[in-house]
Formats: structure tokens, C-alpha cells, sequence
């Protein structure tokens, strides 16, 4: 099936009319420049790019907060006068809540509309932050931070669904750079400005200044969206069949094994209740697979399992996830216990800013590159500097300082920024248009489950190899062979990416995604239907670079 084209003018958002001109004139004013922006969109031949800055402003003000509260956590405490260990499921809750609801949203975007869904989520998002604000104890925060990490993944399922939506195959890769950028830096901004926020203010107010964010993104998306992303089924209540065995066996299954992973640390790897936890979730597993076969609406199509460009990026990806995440969290303790900043929390903090740094950065140049030298080529190299960077990691002690530790954490940001694009963008191009949301649900779950693995596991292995040992000596040892370990794993990466296959395109420059800002705007191309000559009135802009029509398919090797 080729894809789809940017998103043609009848498609996009039209704000409805200016009902209750009689209203406030502040309203009637933000109206007018909501409808004008969107109208300067819409008439704009980069509409995608508009797409994609909009979706990435949800995105980040959903973000923000992800490593921050971390730190804040011994003040949450403290404030609602709860165990340190009943405030981590503020932490916890939302990763598992993320990771169980992703499957089902990213179907319901598909289903019912990615803008219908990601409106729901920003707004949902805001009542959520909001409670988190005014939280009296903390099993209302607990339970306000859940339910951020559920709209959390339909926030970033439909978004990124509408990100691929308007643009074509050959120049996803180069959209979901800016989208890694945001991802990994999105924590880098929070970190810097939530940490002085908390001293000044108190934590509550990281909340408070994430509410006219999220009403921002809504505005945002209200004026720019298109009404109807590609795919969508327009289906109705009374004419869905939804797979309800489906939603419940992967939710279940999904759910045990996280919590297996959340309960390791505490409970080792013979504990009944861990090995109990992991059973469940393989029967459960077997049971999503055949209620899959047998339902008319899967929540995912089976076939795209036997699909080598979703299989092996998407492997890739939840691997390489497993040693950078399960490193971003042993890290700060490395420097606490063996480098002396224990009571530096600080300087901790930035010393372990160069990972997400370089991520953030390199990640959009990385998208175009891949657009010369193909997704396969910078997916392997990317991975191998993951691995790189574990062994590095494994290398450092007292006797190098803290060179090489961040040199390992500069080459952990620059490996795995420059191999998510090109990772995520293999996956994607497997999917057909209207499955794009189950495209960005799917790659959201594996890389959540790398996560949670990839720090629950290191963590594992550090205090098992600690217990009964001490001194510096031992600390070390403990550190270096969680570090191995990570590397292992990220090393399965290596070979999957190896096994995925570059997507064939045209090299003929497109627009670049700073343009979709400019001031200069141009009329959309007028390109004639296949076998169909232009009227004498509406020439081609040959000022403009050429794009792929949408009769002119690109497919994956």
C-alpha cells in the first residue's frame, strides 16, 4: 500500500465559527489568531512540518517532568508525610500504567481519530497535573500520576500516528529526529528548570507551570491538526466489533511482567511471587495470541510479525533502550558511592547531562543522514556505540576520574540519538496508513519494556554481585559487571539492526523543516492526477523542490 501524501486542504482542522461573538472580547481575539495560524497552515506547501511542531509541543510539555520528579521525591515525601518507598510509586505507577494502556490507544487512534485522541490526552493530561498540583496525600498523587501515565501514552501514540501520517516514507526518518530531540531533551529542560523551581517554590509548582503548557499544545492543536489523519476508519460504536479478549490478555500480560520486573530488585530471581508474575504473563501472551487470530479488529495484526523490518528494528530499539536507561539510573550512583558526591546532588546532576545532551542533538542530523547512507547503515553504528559505551562505563574507577566515565556517557547519547530515528522510522514504513497508530503504540510498549528491564535488571545484578562484599574494590566490581551485562544485551541490538533493511527512496531534496516557520509562504504545488495534463492556468512551481506523489510508492526492501 503506498502512503500518503501530506494531508490534502479538505483533510485539515477548520475551526468551527465564531459562535458567541458576544463573548469576552480576550476569547474573541484568541479565536481570531487561532483561526489565522491555522489558516497560514493550511495554506502552507510544509504543512507536515506544522504537523510535527505542533505534536512535539504536546510532547514536551508531557515530558518535562520524567527525571525531575525523580529527585524531587525525598521533598514529596517529606511534604505528605508518606514512606520514601510508598512515594517511588509516583514514579513506578505511571511506568506501568504507560506500558499497559499503550497497546489499546494506539488501536483507538486508529479506530476513532489520532486528533480526537491526542486532544483528549492534553486535556486529560491537564486535569491530571493539576490534582498532582493540589494532591492532599499521597494516594492522591499516586493516583494523579497514573492516570498521567496512561494519557501519557495516548498523547504519544497519536501524536506520533499523526506525524507519519502527513509525511511520506522516504522523509519520516528525518521527522522523528526532531522527534527524538524532544524525547531526550525534553528531560534535559525539565532538569534545569524544575530543579531551581523545586528549591524556590516547592515541587507543587512544577505542576502548576505545566498546566498553560498543556493549553498552549491544545491550542495549538486545535488551530493546526488535521480533522482526519490518513487511515482513519470512520467508524462508529454500533459498527465496531472491538477485540475485548485481545485488549484484556495483552494489558494482562504486559502488566505481570512489569511488575515482575519492578518486584526483581527486592525479591531476587527465585522469588515464587517474580517467577509466579512471569508465568501469568506467558499464559497470558499465549492467550493474546489466539484471541488475535480469531478477532475481526485485532488490536494487533498478527502478519506484521513475520514482517523482518519490524521484527528486527523494533528489537533493536527495546535493546538498546535496556542498556541506556538501566545506565541512566545506576550513573548517579556510580558518582555518589565511588566518585565522592554523595552529598552533591548536584553536581551529579550535571555531570550526567552530557548523555542526553548529545542525544538530543544529534538525533535531527542524524535523520537527515539517514536519508544519504540508508537507516540499516547509522542503526548498526548507533547500537555499537551503546555497546561501546557499556564497556567503557565497565572501564572506569579511581584511577581514571571521571574522564572516562563521560566520555561513556557522551558516547551512550551519541549512539542511541543516532540510531532512534532510523530504528523508529523502519518500523513505521512497515505499517499500513491506517494501522500507523498501532505503529507508534507498539514501538512505545517494547521500548517501555526495555526500560523497565534494562534498570530493574542492572540494578539486579549490582546488588546481587555487592551482597556480603565491601569496600572499594567490590563497589566497583558490582558497578562494572551491571555495565557488562547492559552491554550484553545491547549487543543483541547490534545484530538485529544489522538484519533490518534500508528503505529505497528518492534523493531529491525536501523541504527542510525549519522553512515550515518561515514568513514566506508559498501557494500549495498543483500537480496533475496520473495521466492527467495541467489546465493552462495552474503551472507546476519549479521554484519549489519535488516531491513524491502519493501515486508513486516507496517501498521497503
Amino acid at each position: 500500500m503506498s502512503p500518503p501524501g501530506p494531508t490534502s486542504p479538505d483533510d485539515r482542522a477548520i475551526p468551527e465559527g465564531r459562535a458567541g461573538e458576544q463573548g469576552r472580547p480576550e476569547l474573541s481575539r484568541l479565536r481570531s489568531r487561532l483561526e489565522s495560524l491555522g489558516a497560514r497552515a493550511r495554506r502552507s506547501p510544509r504543512y507536515q512540518w506544522w504537523v510535527l511542531w505542533v505534536a512535539l509541543s504536546g510532547l514536551l510539555a508531557t515530558n518535562l517532568l520524567f527525571t525531575v520528579f525523580v529527585v524531587a521525591l525525598p521533598e514529596v515525601s517529606r511534604s505528605l508525610h508518606a514512606s520514601v518507598g510508598a512515594i517511588t510509586w509516583v514514579v513506578t505507577g505511571p511506568l506501568l500504567a504507560y506500558g499497559v494502556v499503550a497497546p489499546l490507544v494506539g488501536k483507538a487512534g486508529d479506530l476513532f481519530g489520532h486528533r480526537r485522541l491526542f486532544m483528549i490526552g492534553i486535556m486529560t493530561e491537564t486535569v491530571a497535573a493539576a490534582l498532582s498540583a493540589l494532591a492532599p496525600n499521597a494516594g492522591v498523587l499516586i493516583a494523579a500520576r497514573v492516570l498521567a501515565g496512561m494519557v501519557g501514552a495516548s498523547i504519544g501514540a497519536a501524536s506520533m500516528a499523526l506525524v507519519l501520517s502527513v509525511f511520506d516514507k522516504s522523509d519520516r526518518v528525518k521527522a522523528l529526529g526532531f522527534w527524538s530531540l524532544v524525547g531526550a531533551g525534553g528531560p534535559v529542560i525539565g532538569v534545569a528548570v524544575g530543579g531551581p523551581v523545586i528549591q524556590l517554590f516547592g515541587w507543587r509548582w512544577m505542576f502548576f507551570l505545566q498546566v498553560p503548557l498543556l493549553l498552549i499544545a491544545a491550542a495549538l492543536a486545535i488551530a493546526v491538526l488535521p480533522e482526519r489523519a490518513a487511515g482513519r476508519r470512520h467508524l462508529k460504536w454500533d459498527e465496531l466489533d472491538l477485540d475485548w479478549a485481545g485488549a484484556a490478555s495483552i494489558a494482562a500480560c504486559v502488566a505481570s511482567f512489569l511488575l515482575a520486573l519492578t518486584f526483581l530488585p527486592n525479591f531476587g530471581w527465585s522469588s515464587p511471587l517474580v517467577l509466579g508474575l512471569v508465568g501469568f504473563s506467558v499464559v497470558s501472551g499465549i492467550a493474546f495470541r489466539a484471541a488475535e487470530r480469531r478477532a475481526s479488529e485485532p488490536i494487533f495484526p498478527l502478519a506484521y510479525l513475520h514482517n523482518r523490518n519490524f521484527v528486527f528494528p523494533i528489537a533493536a530499539q527495546s535493546t538498546a533502550n535496556f542498556a541506556y536507561l538501566g545506565a541512566f539510573f545506576l550513573t548517579p550512583l556510580l558518582l555518589e558511592e565511588s566518585f565522592g558526591y554523595l552529598h552533591n546532588q548536584s553536581a551529579v546532576g550535571f555531570l550526567s547531562l552530557p548523555r542526553p545532551i548529545v542525544f538530543s542533538t544529534i538525533a535531527p542530523f542524524a535523520g537527515y543522514l539517514a536519508v544519504r547512507v540508508g537507516e540499516r547503515t547509522l542503526a548498526v553504528v548507533g547500537t555499537s556505540a551503546v555497546v561501546l559505551s557499556m564497556g567503557v562505563f565497565a572501564l572506569a574507577g579511581h584511577s581514571t576520574g571521571l574522564a572516562l566515565v563521560e566520555f561513556a556517557l557522551f558516547l551512550s547519547g551519541m549512539g542511541l540519538g543516532v540510531a532512534s530515528p532510523s530504528l523508529s522510522s523502519t518500523v513505521s514504513n512497515q505499517f499500513a496508513p491506517e494501522d500507523l497508530g498501532t505503529a507508534a503504540a507498539s514501538q512505545q510498549l517494547m521500548n517501555q519494556v526495555g526500560t523497565v528491564a534494562g534498570i530493574q535488571v542492572m540494578e539486579t545484578v549490582y546488588e546481587a554481585a555487592l551482597r556480603g562484599r565491601h569496600g572499594p574494590g567490590a563497589l566497583l566490581h558490582a558497578f562494572h559487571l551491571a555495565y557488562l551485562v547492559g552491554g550484553a544485551v545491547a549487543l543483541v541490538g547490534v545484530v538485529a539492526a544489522a538484519m533490518s533493511r534500508s528503505t529505497e527512496r528518492n534523493l531529491a531534496p525536501s523541504f527542510d523543516a525549519v522553512e515550515a516557520l518561515d514568513v514566506t509562504e508559498h501557494q500549495p504545488l498543483v500537480r496533475p492526477a496520473a495521466g492527467q495534463a495541467l489546465p493552462d492556468n495552474a503551472l507546476p512551481d519549479r521554484s519549489l523542490p519535488h516531491r513524491p506523489l502519493p501515486d508513486q510508492p516507496i517501498e521497503a526492501r
